[in-house]
């Protein structure tokens, strides 16, 4: 599939308002070929809930850097048996204890960042991409995260022309704690990403 920007004006326009069950049933329409990723951080419960409410076979691809903490390794056991998640884990080729040896957890000024960031992160997206080849890939990217989420909208195109779809994208959080609530799913705070260090700062996937 290829998208134009006209094409991805028109469908911001026209979804600006809808459910994100509707996004993301309209985006299915499309193409079979889709996935969904997820790290298990705060709120990923939704976008979970969300997709596999309209395809409960749908592919979801979890890059686990190996930082994570004990709590969201639990909570991603207990989200993938609650909602039957179809997983297909990426890790990075090198253990985490083989690389604290070498270079730690490097800040985001020490040179090895993006080394760092290339051997947790990006090479293992970049392989699970690879080789499942979606035409559509479901985020949980909302406006207010960082500058550049700010500048997209709920579709968006990634740099390898694959379509993204955030159907969340202009959800508060007020919101999506009333989801939890209505559909009884449970949600986890305690979460740390290595590569991001700052709050604000992209991890470098949506560039």
């Amino acid at each position: 599939m290829a998208f134009t920007e006209e094409n991805i004006q028109e469908w911001n326009k026209r979804f600006a308002t809808a459910t994100p069950s509707e996004i993301i049933a309209w985006a299915l329409e499309q193409t079979p070929n889709a996935v969904v990723t997820t790290n298990f951080r705060p709120y990923e419960v939704n976008i979970l809930h969300a997709v596999t409410a309209v395809n409960k076979d749908i592919k979801v691809i979890w890059c686990d850097t190996g930082y994570n903490t004990p709590n969201t390794y639990k909570h991603a056991e207990e989200l993938i048996e609650k909602l039957g998640l179809n997983i297909h884990l990426y890790v990075p080729k090198q253990t985490s204890s083989h690389r604290d040896a070498v270079m730690g957890i490097p800040g985001i000024d020490d040179a090895n960042h993006a080394i760092f960031t290339e051997q947790v992160k990006l090479e293992p997206f970049g392989r699970a991409m690879a080789e499942h080849k979606p035409s559509v890939w479901f985020t949980n990217l909302r406006k207010g995260q960082t500058a550049l989420r700010n500048s997209l909208d709920i579709f968006s195109v990634s740099k390898d022309g694959v379509l993204k779809v955030s159907p969340f994208y202009h959800w508060e959080d007020a919101q999506l704690d009333a989801y939890l609530e209505e559909y009884k799913l449970p949600n986890e705070h305690k979460y740390f990403d290595p590569t991001k260090v700052l709050e604000n700062r992209e991890c470098g996937l949506h560039t």
